[in-house]
């Protein structure tokens, strides 16, 4: 009730609302009243739901949304404060950004594998590994399965697993060079070129993958798509996406290494 009465009071002596004028720059963030703050807040809070449950299609069952969220809400708050509107650039665009990167922050900080599936983890990458030194191709769920004696569901947890895990340091590196194409970055400009160099490189080994290998990454970083989505899109088996989609990666990952000498950060 008192932010609708606070709201009402300030349309009447100003035709603007208050996230207008934030984005306009007409008032910086800490000349806002805190009534003013919370329904700026507010204003913006469907948005953080909206960003998290979009990347919670794309995670283990066992994320929570409300901690995607929070991460989201801590991200809003920080970009408050430091947006610049001199720069050109849409406070909404910004903060999907900052929202956006910090959520994966956070995930890729958090140890949300159980215990369990981390050995799991670790010996689907082991077996897969053998497997693609001694046959020159991508090792399949029913050869790692044999190879370690789990079940083809199990192998396929694991390698879901492991392409969560790189799908979040690769989201993190696209996340930052967005922010830093916008100059954006907290006056990091070594950081920026960085990024940057980064990015070029990896467009330019994107462009030697498959048609298929690029439709899944294009699907699934760029549409947003989970594996079930985007195996209806291509008409294929969720399994045989997650195969291209680990395949893109690692070929991706090994490229990386042969052409720039340096380790991926996926």
């Amino acid at each position: 009730m008192q932010a609708i009465v606070l709201k009402n009071a300030y349309s009447r002596n100003n035709p603007a609302e208050p996230w207008q004028e934030l984005e306009s720059g007409r008032v910086a963030w800490h000349d806002f009243s805190a009534g003013e703050q919370e329904m700026i807040v507010r204003h913006f809070a469907p948005k953080i739901k909206y960003l998290a449950l979009r990347l919670k299609n794309r995670l283990p069952k066992s994320v929570e949304l409300s901690e995607l969220i929070s991460a989201g809400t801590l991200g809003l708050m920080e970009c408050l404060g430091k947006f610049q509107p001199r720069l050109g650039i849409k406070f909404d665009t910004y903060a999907e950004n900052r929202i956006r990167g910090a959520m994966l922050d956070d995930l890729r900080r958090l140890d949300w594998f159980p215990r369990s599936l981390r050995q799991k983890v670790r010996q689907v990458e082991n077996a897969s590994a053998r497997i693609e030194a001694s046959t020159g191709r991508s090792a399949t769920e029913q050869e790692i399965a044999e190879l370690t004696n789990y079940s083809e569901k199990e192998v396929r947890e694991a390698m879901e697993a492991i392409q969560n895990q790189q799908c979040l340091s690769l989201d993190t590196l696209l996340e930052n060079s967005s922010l830093a194409s916008e100059g954006l970055s907290d006056n990091e400009p070594y950081k920026n070129a960085v990024t940057a160099e980064l990015v070029d490189k990896m467009a330019v080994l994107i462009e030697q993958l498959t048609p298929r290998e690029k439709l899944v990454l294009s699907l699934y970083y760029t549409d947003e798509l989970n594996m079930r989505e985007a195996a209806e899109v291509m008409g294929v088996t969720e399994g045989r996406v997650s195969q291209l989609h680990s395949q893109a990666l690692a070929r991706l990952r090994r490229e990386f290494h042969n052409q720039f000498g340096e380790a991926a950060l996926f």
